[in-house]
């Protein structure tokens, strides 16, 4: 079938040469490109002021074709002529508009710096956006390790009781893992952040471009310096699809440990994070959290989907690029929303603080603070391990504090053949079993007790502050250069 029986008009790149009928709707992007229009369009106007400053085209050409770009802006990607992609149907667009001296806005450059740069260009924004979402569960996560500070829960090991802690620290663990989150994305960014426009198709161009300008006038921090490396490289995809893929595995592990705790009793979850079951009048299934546990799954695919596309490719542009970006677009989409549901999720869960206590020390799960105790008062601490090992084996979950310091007390009798008071005394040993002070107890850096607890929530909320900042800066960055291109253009209105 030809291009015309297929219904398909030409455009100024193809005219009536190669793909058509089936062909080219398979090749085009241009229904997903609209992601990128907005950068698009930012991009030929940065590259038409360079080439008008630089002399390479005229300044009434250059306004001509800014005028165009506007018109385009202000109807929309849905109003775009038919293309390949939304850079051929911008530049159709604009041509169609001002006649054949719009095709002199692509002088000195191929759509494959074009493209390179319209994907950083909105890449870095969605970077900073899944920051900032860290940011906003990070705060959630902080606020609510400081209210329930002193709320004893559970700790687990292999899903077994292990030793008691607090619902504080455990919140205050995720917060600590999502700090990294924050900088694997804001290192990212960085990387993202540079510049291929200016090395046409990878050679370069003849043309005397300045790329340190473009790069200027859309708000990168610096070029990539070999062209053919700035138009092939999609490793900044790979690293921020990997740095969301992570966040999603962090939140895969909160939700499920808000899963484990709203089963056991020990958390409510807000109704607008849950749902009923259709038949079972009395569920309520914190269906949003296994969502978020299981966008991870997701996120993994997206980032292997990724790699796979990519490896093996040569130097310079291969088709294959176009269907590495969408992974990259899904990935922090579907992660940054898992982020900002979980945010919501913490900030409006309800604790019963007397539900976790009693859950607490169950499976004798005080015992590692005996047998530290044990070996404080000059015990072997392997030793002590065994002595406090043989006295679990004669304890039920139901006992109370007395009857368990009496088993240890046996215990030691039958395996060193003296009183546990030879290593420390009976009322310290109450102490220690009983999950609040087996807790208050653990009061080295990190540890759950209060003291530490307030200690590391001010690091924390130190390190969330400065990632804070960092992140506004990228953002003034970026709408400053905005400014300054507006500012750039509108010489030539």
């Amino acid at each position: 079938m030809s291009e015309e029986s297929s219904g398909a008009a030409e455009t100024v790149i193809r005219r009536e040469r190669f793909a058509g009928g089936q062909a080219r709707s398979f090749m085009s992007s241009l229904e997903a490109d609209a992601r990128i229009f907005a950068a698009d369009l930012a991009v030929d106007r940065a590259h038409t002021v360079m080439l008008a400053e630089q002399g390479i085209v005229g300044a009434d050409e250059a306004a001509a074709i800014l005028d165009a770009l506007d018109a385009v802006a202000d109807a929309g990607h849905d109003a775009l002529p038919d293309g390949e992609d939304v850079h051929e149907a911008i530049e159709s667009a604009v041509v169609d508009a001002v006649g054949p001296v719009g095709g002199k806005m692509h002088t000195a450059r191929s759509r494959n710096d074009e493209v390179a740069t319209c994907i950083r260009y909105r890449f870095r924004e969605d970077l900073l956006d899944a920051a900032e979402a860290t940011l906003e569960l990070r705060g959630t996560l902080l606020d609510a390790a400081a209210a329930e500070a002193d709320t004893v829960v559970p700790g687990f090991t292999h899903r077994q009781h292990a030793q008691p802690t607090t619902v504080g620290h455990l919140l205050a663990s995720y917060a600590g893992a999502l700090a990294r989150d924050t900088e694997r994305l804001l290192a990212a960014f960085e990387r993202t952040n540079r510049s291929p426009l200016g090395s046409a198709a990878f050679a370069g161009t003849t043309f005397d471009v300045d790329r340190q300008r473009t790069a200027g006038l859309l708000g990168f921090h610096d070029v990539i310096e070999n062209a053919a490396d700035a138009v092939t490289a999609r490793d900044f995809l790979i690293e921020g699809c990997g740095a969301v893929a992570a966040l999603s595995a962090t939140l895969s592990g909160l939700a499920t440990d808000l899963i484990e705790a709203a089963k056991d009793g020990h958390v409510d979850l807000d109704d607008a994070y849950a749902s009923t079951s259709s038949i079972m009048p009395q569920k309520k299934n914190p269906d949003s959290l296994e969502l978020v546990r299981a966008v991870a799954g997701d996120a993994v695919g997206d980032l292997t989907g990724l790699l796979t596309t990519l490896k093996g490719l040569p130097r310079a542009y291969n088709r294959d690029l176009q269907r590495a970006t969408p992974h990259a677009w899904d990935a922090v989409d579907i992660v940054t929303d898992a982020t900002e549901v979980t945010a919501g999720a913490v900030a409006t869960a309800e604790w019963d603080a007397d539900a976790c206590a009693a859950d607490a020390g169950a499976g004798f799960s005080t015992a590692t603070g005996v047998a530290d105790a044990l070996a404080a008062g000059g015990l072997p601490f392997r030793t002590a391990h065994e002595l406090v090992a043989a006295a679990a084996g004669e304890i039920d979950d139901g006992a109370t504090v007395d009857e368990q310091v009496d088993a240890v007390d046996a215990a030691a009798t039958d395996l060193l053949d003296e009183s546990l008071s030879a290593y420390v005394d009976r009322e310290t040993l109450a102490a220690l079993l009983s999950p609040a002070g087996s807790v208050a107890a653990r009061d080295s850096r990190g540890g759950p007790a209060a003291s530490a607890l307030t200690e590391s929530l001010t690091r924390l909320r130190d390190t969330h502050d400065e990632h804070s900042s960092a992140v506004d800066v990228h953002r003034e960055s970026l709408a400053a250069a905005e400014d300054r291109l507006a500012a750039e253009v509108h010489e030539y209105a």
